[in-house]
């Protein structure tokens, strides 16, 4: 990729098209559908590790759905700062162990497995049309009520509210950290709960679906759009339908909903979650917000001062964020 040119067309671009006329309106209702106080249960884990609080965390979702979080908590401290942690497309909240760095800090963490994916959520929808590969079309035969994301996206702010009135949770001190469908998910919280003071997010998925259809089938995690045309709608009849009923759940149309400060970070070699997608997120934020650039990586790992970088932006600490620092 020529970067140079590219970043110049990406300072104006926020995607290939705009919310629609009632979005606001729509997850208004949503929100306003969930009960005032959701009823949870704590299940208490010991792992022979002291001073610190394991316990996994179950509450029902919409759609009959059970949401399940592994949260981690120092031991008998109030008034705990927490990020929320969010993982990517497929996967399940990472080993209790990943987040240990956290504790010495005082801070807590609570990692969400997505419904339908591999941790323990439950997804309990019945939906019309494909259910074979992808969650990003499913129920979106049926319309915009019935999208499975609609769920997920739900169940995001349901957690931070569960975990927001905890007792021993500091509710001024919430944060929301992850990448790609992660990503997407910490961005989705802070727009949805403005509870979240602060949000980091990683190369963000499920964002600017009419860019990746026109830059074509690139493979997982995008090919189930393209499934659905090969294998539902050949001639592409539904496509101006399709796009509308998705529109709802697309990232970027979220974005003016942010409050909080913003940090991204994008691999400008990604043919995963193209750049541009991530550019149309990023440029719709009005809030503060910073985006770093990594010109050489792709849709993977980044192991190097990526983590401190949102460690210290999320916490306030002081880790190397460079060579020599």
């Amino acid at each position: 990729m020529e970067h140079a040119d590219f970043l110049k067309k990406m300072e104006t671009y926020m995607g290939k098209d705009n919310p629609p006329s009632d979005f606001d309106e729509f997850w208004n209702k949503q929100i306003a559908s969930l009960p005032e106080s959701i009823p949870y249960e704590i299940k208490p884990r010991h792992f022979g590790a002291e001073n610190i609080d394991f316990f996994d965390l179950y509450f029902k979702g919409t759609n009959d759905g059970t949401v399940h979080a592994k949260c981690i908590f120092p031991h008998h401290q109030k008034n705990i700062p927490v990020v929320f942690y969010f993982h990517g497309y497929m996967g399940q909240a990472p080993d209790w162990t990943s987040f240990l760095k956290y504790i010495p800090l005082g801070v807590g963490v609570v990692a969400m497995d997505v419904r339908g994916q591999q941790g323990e959520s439950v997804d309990n929808g019945i939906y019309k049309g494909n259910t074979v590969l992808g969650h990003i079309i499913r129920g979106a035969v049926e319309g915009k009520d019935h999208l499975f994301y609609k769920d997920i996206y739900l169940d995001v702010y349901s957690l931070i509210e569960v975990v927001a009135d905890m007792e021993r949770v500091d509710n001024s001190h919430l944060y929301t950290w992850g990448g790609s469908q992660g990503g997407a998910l910490s961005l989705i919280g802070a727009a949805l709960n403005h509870r979240i003071r602060r949000c980091a997010t990683q190369y963000p998925f499920l964002s600017d679906f009419k860019y990746v259809l026109e830059m074509g089938d690139m493979g997982l995690p995008y090919d189930e759009l393209f499934r659905y045309f090969k294998f539902y709608d050949p001639f592409h009849k539904t496509e101006a339908k399709l796009l509308k009923t998705l529109s709802y759940i697309d990232v970027k149309n979220f974005a003016h909903l942010i409050r909080c400060p913003v940090l991204m970070f994008t691999g400008l070699e990604d043919k995963v979650c193209f750049p541009a997608t991530q550019y149309a997120i990023y440029n719709r934020i009005e809030t503060e917000k910073k985006h770093i650039l990594l010109p050489e990586y792709e849709h993977e790992a980044m192991f190097y001062y990526v983590d401190s970088t949102a460690f210290n932006w999320l916490l306030g600490t002081n880790f190397p964020e460079g060579p020599n620092e």
